[in-house]
């Protein structure tokens, strides 16, 4: 008994021991934020004034001095994402979770986003190169003279904290465009439905924008089987390349003119719809300088207010999705596989080889071939083009890509330290010309009344005889295929002060159907866009209140679209009735607290599932498209034309009707949701499994961990609602649960030009990216209630002072 006692003794000291040394560590991680830092690099002193919910305001003796500072505050309080940032940008993943991210580093070597990051750095502007210089900086001072315990995702992971450098800024900024700029998976999974279906049946998957009739386009199946490509070998899923063109990754903005509210000077509201992460994409923070004032969302990796207001103007984005990528089939020499065909005869492919590092495992090289197109993707190996190509040991084909975020000529820096600070909304649109990549639509209200739109971003042109439109891969030696040129700047869509007093923009078709040029043919259903038009044309005179109000809006059009069909669904599951009972009650509003949302989504699961699997084919249905996108277009086109041919499941002997699909996914549905939440119908919750899910990378997938650094709320709202949070129609790969929201509004912001101390924002997370900080989840509901708190002001808490060394 005396061992025992001594045992336990001893057990409770190595826990006190332990508990100790992690609560020292707990505090030892967090960042200095009172007190002052001599530190090298600064040319004066630099205030850092956090309020209480983590909010810096940095005040600097110039702007180079602000940059520095916010690179500052980004290491403080962003290290790991800082650190995440650089190596998606470099594809140097698996250096710190493995093998498991091999392929993703793959993908990104061949892309070259890295190597064209230098290339842009060497190009430019000595505005750029002073803010990014002095950006790094900042970041560099904090990790040599601060840092005196690493995040712990550093050290589960045993990964260096490297230092900064511009071109991680540079290419940062081209996987943000990868994010919201990416329909090439569209071109391929177009390219695999030609492999077993006709174009029509195609145009019907993925049918045209509302009123339009599909691009006429030739026969591109036939191309297709003329070139041999393999059927029984395109079946590989998009899963090597990093997540994009994903439905539902928009935003919506709009802008009120002084004549439509109550104060008589503009209001604007933004909320950019990206993925929910712990923490956030977004960072708030607050600068001034001499010449120099500017507030709102900054992205940790950037030097610069991304959307937010200065003294003058206040300005919001959403997705314009333009197609700025082409895909084109390279016909390989077929006895010299160095060589690819052009319109003049055989070239030879420019390579360079690179060298990934994978923790504990050997290096792997791989040759990153490009062609006059662009870098050759089908050289990442497995995944997105597998089978596509040829036999893996001899291929016929290569897979290159042509995007205008590779053009190494880029002024998207230049144009944002200019958006800071701009005094007019003119003075905004003219800055406008110089950003490349990602297009967005960019709304924008002065202090002197003006409202406007532009969408900025560079656009191919096509030639006429381009007969593929952009929407399928493209033999490369065809010169008919090859880009004209680029759209003139000032071609781009846009409008000034119109007499209906408001823009609004959310990713719906933003040109006129005369417009002359092609910007792409594949926008969002307007479903958001008309909800906003109608709230704003519901009321003579606005304020932020009532903006904020169409913010909260979780009514969706999209769902009440198939209401008509699922109250007519009949079933012999004993809750049938009770199901239909409270969809006869719904008024298309997606609370989180009601069933009637469960029961419409879990059906519209069960429906596409049923009519579109057996056509396209397990893997691809699986991985790409639940994975991406709802289909939910192409699901009402064929109950609409009650389409026997999709209906019908090719894999049984029967030829299934549209109404037996109808009828039996909402048993299914039915069923999976009594195994989820119960027999009791009434107190089924769409909250309960629709919730929003910020991933934490990598700890999301590691169980034990996920708990502590992932971050989950109820929320209602779907795809289609104003106040978005896009249903996830796959399983979750760690859980399997059903319809989460992992793209949702990730930042929203209320700006009133005729008095900026009542401007609001808000993000999804908190300021802090370190878990042991009240701060890293302290936004989490406030977000979730619609709430916010100002752009301007917040009192100080604690004042870190940067100061000069020799």
């Amino acid at each position: 008994m005396k061992w025992l006692r001594r045992g336990a003794w001893a057990l409770l000291l190595v826990v006190l021991v332990v508990a100790a040394a992690l609560w020292t560590y707990s505090r030892r991680v967090l960042p200095m934020t009172s007190g002052t830092m001599p530190l090298q690099g600064l040319r004066g002193e630099v205030r850092i004034e956090r309020d209480a919910d983590g909010i810096p305001t940095i005040k600097a003796a110039s702007r180079d001095d602000a940059m520095f500072g916010l690179g500052y505050v980004h290491a403080q309080d962003r290290l790991w994402q800082l650190e995440t940032h650089k190596r998606i940008g470099s594809g140097r993943l698996a250096e710190s979770f493995g093998e498991s991210a091999l392929e993703t580093d793959k993908f990104l070597r061949a892309l070259g986003v890295r190597r064209t990051a230098a290339a842009q750095w060497e190009q430019a502007s000595a505005e750029t190169r002073a803010a990014l210089n002095a950006y790094a900086a900042g970041i560099n001072a904090y990790v040599q003279n601060e840092l005196s315990a690493r995040p712990p995702e550093f050290i589960l992971t045993g990964t260096v904290v490297e230092p900064w450098t511009p071109e991680d800024s540079m290419a940062w900024a081209t996987m943000m465009a990868w994010d919201l700029g990416a329909n090439w998976s569209a071109e391929l999974l177009r390219l695999r439905m030609a492999l077993k279906m006709p174009v029509e049946r195609i145009n019907e998957l993925l049918p045209p924008y509302p009123g339009d009739k599909p691009l006429p386009t030739a026969d591109y199946a036939a191309l297709f089987r003329s070139l041999k490509l393999s059927a029984a070998l395109g079946q590989q899923a998009l899963n090597a390349a990093p997540e994009s063109g994903v439905e539902g990754v928009g935003s919506n903005n709009w802008v009120v003119h002084g004549s439509h509210t109550e104060s008589g000077k503009p209001l604007l509201a933004n909320d950019p719809h990206l993925k929910l992460t712990a923490p956030a994409l977004w960072y708030l923070v607050r600068m001034e300088a001499p010449g120099f004032k500017v507030a709102g969302a900054t992205m940790p990796g950037l030097p610069f207010v991304v959307l937010g207001q200065n003294e003058h103007v206040a300005w919001g984005f959403t997705n314009t999705a333009p197609d700025v990528q082409d895909l084109y089939i390279e016909r390989i020499k077929p006895d010299d596989p160095t060589q690819y065909q052009t319109p003049e005869g055989w070239v030879a492919f420019a390579t360079v080889t690179e060298t990934i590092k994978v923790k504990g495992k050997p290096d792997v090289t791989l040759v990153a071939r490009s062609t006059r197109h662009g870098p050759v993707i089908s050289d990442a190996g497995a995944g997105a083009t597998e089978g596509l190509t040829g036999p893996a040991t001899q291929p016929a084909y290569a897979l290159a890509i042509r995007w205008t975020a590779l053009d190494v000529d880029s002024g998207t820096v230049d144009a944002a330290l200019a958006f800071n600070t701009s005094r007019s909304v003119a003075d905004f649109i003219a800055a406008s010309g110089k950003h490349l990549a990602p297009m967005q639509n960019m709304v924008v209200a002065d202090d002197q009344g003006h409202i406007g739109m532009v969408s900025a971003g560079r656009v191919p042109v096509r030639k006429p005889e381009n007969d593929l439109k952009g929407l399928v891969p493209a033999p490369g030696w065809d010169a008919r295929y090859d880009w004209a040129g680029v759209l003139e700047p000032t071609w781009t869509p846009r409008e000034t002060d119109p007499p209906r007093g408001w823009i609004a923009t959310a990713n719906q078709r933003i040109h006129p159907v005369d417009y002359p040029h092609f910007i792409t043919s594949e926008w969002a259903a307007p479903f958001r866009q008309q909800r906003i038009e109608q709230l704003l044309a519901a009321k003579p005179k606005h304020n932020l209140d009532s903006l904020r109000a169409i913010q909260s809006d979780l009514y969706s059009a999209g769902t009440m679209r198939l209401m008509p069909v699922l109250r007519k669904a009949s079933s012999a599951h004993p809750l049938a009735s009770a199901a239909q009972r409270e969809l006869a009650a719904f008024d298309g509003v997606m609370a989180a607290d009601k069933a009637a949302p469960l029961i419409a989504w879990a059906w519209a699961r069960q429906l596409t599932q049923g009519v579109f699997r057996d056509d396209i084919g397990d893997p691809v249905y699986e991985r790409q498209i639940i994975g991406s996108r709802s289909f939910r277009e192409g699901l009402e086109g064929v109950l609409e034309r009650n389409d026997a041919w999709w209906c019908d499941n090719k894999a049984t002997p029967t030829a299934e009707t549209c109404d037996e699909q109808i009828n039996a996914a909402f048993t299914r549905a039915l069923g999976e949701l009594q195994a989820a939440q119960g027999a009791d119908v009434a107190k089924w919750q769409w909250g309960r499994a629709h919730q929003a899910r910020s991933e934490h990378r990598p700890f999301s997938r590691v169980k034990l961990l996920s708990k502590w650094f992932e971050l989950r709320t109820p929320v209602g709202g779907d795809t289609y609602s104003v106040n978005v949070s896009r249903v996830s129609m796959r399983p979750d790969p760690a859980t399997g649960e059903f319809y989460l929201d992992e793209h949702g509004p990730s930042f929203r912001a209320l700006y009133d030009l005729g008095d900026p101390s009542k401007s609001r924002f808000m993000h999804s997370s908190g300021q802090s990216g370190i878990v042991f900080s009240p701060l890293y989840s302290s936004f989490v509901d406030r977000w979730r209630e619609v709430k916010d708190v100002p752009v301007w002001g917040g009192e100080a808490k604690r004042t870190l002072v940067l100061k000069p060394r020799p």
